[in-house]
């Protein structure tokens, strides 16, 4: 993704915890990570996300999420002879769709673009509005969408290694490439 789209999702995203009153510092705002998963459609697939802690035994994040944007189908497994991560998601600010194993919703709210449904297997539909929460097991094949106003999420969860999780679709990217823009030359340069 172009590093003027990464500096707006950041944009955006700190605006969007400011509106729901949720305070985060001056250092926290300098490690919003904004997550398109190698796809370039971050308005349909991605997220923004600033992590709070993460320890060997504890991860607190808070992930937010534009109007009808969808983070990818996935689990986390077991890692080094240690159960996937567990996780509660408590949502803070407009409406999450929450999809995981089980018996499918008939008429989900989610829609998702043609191009991608192929890489959704799960259509248990959890709609968490703020206040509610829900926590998935380890290795809990889940994916999610925001509702219409976008939706802020607080996680909570054991170790979080984001890296190793399974995706679905196997085009998917966990760590952004951002590509750097420049006047002096038509080469863009890709950096981590």
């Amino acid at each position: 993704m172009k590093r003027s789209v990464y500096r707006e999702a950041i944009k955006k995203a700190i605006e969007a915890l400011n509106r729901a009153s949720i305070v985060i510092t001056d250092e926290e705002r300098g490690l919003v990570e904004v997550a398109d998963f190698g796809l370039g459609r971050l308005e349909e697939i991605g997220l923004q996300l600033v992590v709070y802690v993460n320890t060997e035994r504890v991860c607190a994040k808070e992930l937010v999420l534009f109007p009808f944007q969808t983070c990818p189908e996935h689990y986390h497994p077991s890692v080094d002879g240690q159960p996937g991560k567990e996780e509660t998601f408590r949502c803070r600010y407009g409406t999450l769709y929450l999809y995981v194993e089980g018996i499918p919703e008939e008429n989900p709210k989610a829609k998702l673009p043609a191009d991608l449904e192929s890489y959704f297997s799960v259509w248990r539909e959890i709609a968490l509005q703020p206040g509610e929460q829900y926590t998935l097991a380890p290795s809990t094949k889940h994916w999610f969408q925001a509702g219409p106003e976008g939706a802020i999420v607080s996680e909570f969860s054991t170790k979080s290694t984001d890296e190793n999780d399974i995706f679905t679709d196997p085009r998917i990217v966990r760590k952004p490439l951002v590509e750097e823009e420049s006047d002096s030359s038509n080469t863009p340069r890709l950096k981590p």
